[in-house]
């Protein structure tokens, strides 16, 4: 059977809690919003398939727990993701100060030139606004990437930043066929599935998969290997047969 996409992007968003990551997320993916706040505990994704340049990408979209305790939860899927959205609240200044402490976490835990993207999330709410566009505009001419202002609520901007991501991500990975290996894991009612995926281009295959507890994978094994090694994640017993692949 034929495959229903041409390319698998993971996409990961990033930044303090309550910006609106969540909602984002939700605008995208299901077009719709939801008033009630819930923080997000760990990491979830969703999935949406777009049309960029004639292809059909499906957009695998991680989205994170801005909380300082999951840190170690969440910097463990920089690594395979090919692009990374940061968020801040346009009402909440403390939320774009710590957009450069997101730009350090991707620059010591994601891989070399992955894909960036600032948004400026809750744009509708302009009479609280507390950070200036021209403010959010330097600092992404700073870094050399885009930026978009959105409303996860009247949906503005929401379709149009994620698809720019995606043909960045397209254009970027176009001509290369390079083999990589990546390891991830699903949090899932506190048991980790982990997967290893082999990609070719963008073209991922599964390689080999097992499930442990996630008191087995964390935190020891993101501290005692480098970040380098794309086993990482696996506990010993797991990178030992991953060697066999």
């Amino acid at each position: 059977m034929a495959k229903a996409y041409d390319h698998l992007f993971k996409l990961l968003l990033i930044g303090d809690s309550g910006v609106g990551k969540t909602c984002l997320i939700i605008r995208f993916a299901e077009d719709n919003f939801n008033n009630t706040y819930i923080s997000t505990i760990g990491i979830d994704f969703k999935i949406r398939t777009v049309d960029i340049e004639g292809k059909k990408i499906k957009l695998q979209v991680w989205d994170t727990a801005g909380q300082e305790r999951f840190k170690t939860i969440t910097t463990a899927y920089y690594r395979g993701a090919m692009g990374i959205i940061l968020v801040y609240d346009i009402t909440d200044e403390k939320s774009f100060e710590n957009i450069q402490n997101w730009m350090k976490s991707i620059k010591e835990n994601a891989s070399a030139g992955v894909e960036r993207l600032l948004l400026g999330n809750k744009c509708d709410m302009e009479a609280k606004r507390k950070v200036q566009k021209e403010q959010a505009d330097k600092l992404a001419r700073e870094h050399g990437i885009r930026f978009f202002e959105t409303s996860a609520k009247s949906s503005m901007n929401v379709d149009e930043a994620f698809s720019s991501l995606a043909r960045d991500i397209l254009l970027k990975s176009g001509g290369r066929r390079s083999v990589s290996w990546f390891c991830w894991t699903r949090y899932n009612s506190g048991v980790c599935v982990l997967v290893l995926i082999r990609i070719e281009g963008s073209n991922a295959k599964i390689s080999h998969e097992g499930g442990f507890t996630s008191n087995s994978l964390y935190p020891h094994t993101l501290t005692s290997h480098s970040h380098h090694d794309p086993c990482a994640l696996l506990p010993l017993g797991k990178r030992q047969q991953a060697s066999q692949y």
